[in-house]
Order: C-alpha cells, then structure tokens, then sequence
C-alpha cells in the first residue's frame, strides 16, 4: 500500500489531470449548470436550450439546412433533426425543399419563431449576467477568447 507522502507526490504531479481539479469537469460543471438555470428561464415558453440554440442560427440567417445548422452548432445531423421536428411541431419552424438542389431541406422560421427573437436574447443574457457576476468584462472576453482557443485545439 502506498505511503502518504507517495500518494501526496502523486496528487501534487497530477492534481491538475484530476477530477474535480482539471479543465474539462470544470467546463462540464459549469455547462450543467448554466443548462440548468437557462433551462427554468425558458420553462415558461416551453423551450429547452436547445431550441435556443436553433433559433439564434435562423435568426443570424434563416434558411439554413438541417447539416449548416449542424455545423454551426458542431452537432451530429440525428440529434439535430429530432429537435427540430420538435420545433416544427410547436410552429417554431417549417422545412422547405431548396429550389435548387431537392436534396437539401431549409429550415425557416415562423411569425412566432421571428417573435421569439425579441424575447429570449434578454433571458439568455440573464443566465450570462448571473455566470459572470462580478467578473470584470475585459476578463470575460479574455475567458471568451480562452474557450475559443481550447475547443479550435479540439477541431
């Protein structure tokens, strides 16, 4: 059995690979729990993050395919496509055939998906203000930055 000193040494060399120590279950953490309190923001609309996610590619540029919003979101097309039949259900969106390749199916909002535009950004900004609250913004955007480099390491 190792020695206290050995297992001291072992935790010294590695704490920063050790969970709850390294970067990648802090990052999880904090993403369960800034999901979660987005989450109960959006309950009263019936909403997940998800759909949040969705939205805000269509309203940057509507008519976007199912893979281009994918790709944006760096998701795999199944999970993708489940949420926005989902969405198409509660009227949020609607598929249309692209005119020139019949292949390709554009996702496009609806009046009430285009309405939501005027509503969520500020509930979203709710759950960032409470996540960066009493962080200086020239720290949060060098964080941004940071979280960029990281996932671009990844890509």
């Amino acid at each position: 059995m190792p020695n206290s000193s050995s297992n001291a040494d072992f935790i010294q060399k590695w704490q920063y690979t050790l969970a709850p120590y390294n970067l990648g279950y802090k990052v999880k953490l904090l993403s369960q729990l800034m999901y979660r309190d987005f989450l109960e923001r959006l309950e009263p609309y019936g909403l997940t993050p998800f759909h949040y996610l969705v939205l805000c590619c269509l309203w940057e540029e509507d008519g976007l395919s199912t893979s281009g919003i994918a790709e944006k979101l760096k998701q795999l097309g199944a999970t993708l496509t489940g949420v926005v039949d989902r969405m198409e259900e509660r009227h949020l969106v609607y598929r249309e055939r692209d005119s020139q390749d019949r292949r390709i199916v554009r996702i496009w909002l609806s009046e009430e998906g285009k309405q939501l535009m005027h509503i969520l950004p500020s509930i979203g900004a709710e759950t960032i203000d409470k996540a960066t609250q009493g962080i200086p913004s020239h720290e949060q955007e060098a964080l941004l930055k940071l979280l960029d480099q990281i996932i671009e390491n990844f890509l």
